[in-house]
């Protein structure tokens, strides 16, 4: 297996991990809240809801872009950088948006790194594709 497969494997294994975290803090919250659709009101619920629904919304891109960028023959370590700053992001992102509907640190470091990440790899997969 080609190295930058293998990081790309352990990386997506941790982000899919941490997915399944965020997915359970929404049904702890829905059963706390007695909400079996929607947020019923509960501003707690809303935020389990956006932190979950926002990971779901920006990962899988930047999975696919790292798994073009491997694929195409990009060593290890550039998909471990920037899957590693992928996945500080998001936790950054959840943590900040867990405790507060405003801006927060952990939230603007998550989609400045998130972004940073989409951008970055966008421009190598642009780059390799046209050589």
């Amino acid at each position: 297996m080609k190295p930058a497969i293998a990081a790309l494997m352990l990386w997506s294994g941790l982000l899919g991990l941490l997915y399944l975290a965020l997915a359970g803090l929404v049904v702890r919250h829905r059963y706390r809240a007695r909400a079996g659709v929607g947020d019923g009101g509960d501003p707690v619920l809303a935020r389990a809801i956006r932190v979950h629904g926002n990971f779901a919304e920006y990962v899988p891109l930047a999975l696919f872009l790292l798994l073009l960028l491997a694929l195409a023959g990009w060593g290890s370590l550039y998909i471990h950088i920037l899957a590693g700053i992928l996945f500080a992001g998001r936790i950054g992102h959840a943590i900040g948006l867990a405790g507060s509907d405003g801006p927060s640190l952990g939230r603007g470091f998550g989609m400045l790194a998130t972004w940073a990440v989409v951008a970055a790899a966008s421009i190598m997969v642009l780059a390799t594709a046209l050589g």
